[in-house]
């Protein structure tokens, strides 16, 4: 499976004012930046970052082509273990292909969101049963 990590703006101009229908971010500029769009072959989790100040990167919203969840707790990203070893964020949106990886992000995401986990449990559940059948 491919998944794929995609900036959308700086945390603490734009978290509070995050949605499901976002598709833009403010910029440190003030001005109006359009989310680049999801990679076509990337058929697997779709997570959502912002970068907090000190260059902390944070998941904000998590999507499978089914379900999109805005996170209501931020997780701070943590290289390796999240989204695999050599693969580096950018502001272009950043391909996965580490199933384990990926599948810790989304279990430490649900531990930190248990006001979401229904959703997140039935994004899991498909992720599961499609990296299980490849």
């Amino acid at each position: 499976m491919r998944h794929a990590l995609l900036y959308v703006g700086g945390f603490e101009r734009n978290f509070d004012k995050l949605t499901t229908a976002s598709t833009s971010f403010e910029g440190s500029d003030g001005q109006s930046h359009a989310y680049a769009p999801w990679p076509s072959s990337a058929n697997g989790l779709r997570i959502s970052y912002m970068e907090k100040s000190g260059k902390k990167f944070v998941a904000v919203r998590v999507g499978d082509g089914t379900s999109d969840v805005v996170l209501a707790n931020e997780l701070v990203l943590v290289p390796g273990e999240h989204f695999g070893f050599g693969t580096r964020l950018s502001g272009e949106p950043t391909l996965v292909e580490d199933n384990i990886a990926m599948m810790k992000m989304l279990e430490d995401i649900i531990k930190k969101n248990i006001d979401h986990s229904a959703e997140l449990l039935q994004i899991r559940t498909r992720f599961k049963a499609a990296a299980s059948s490849k």
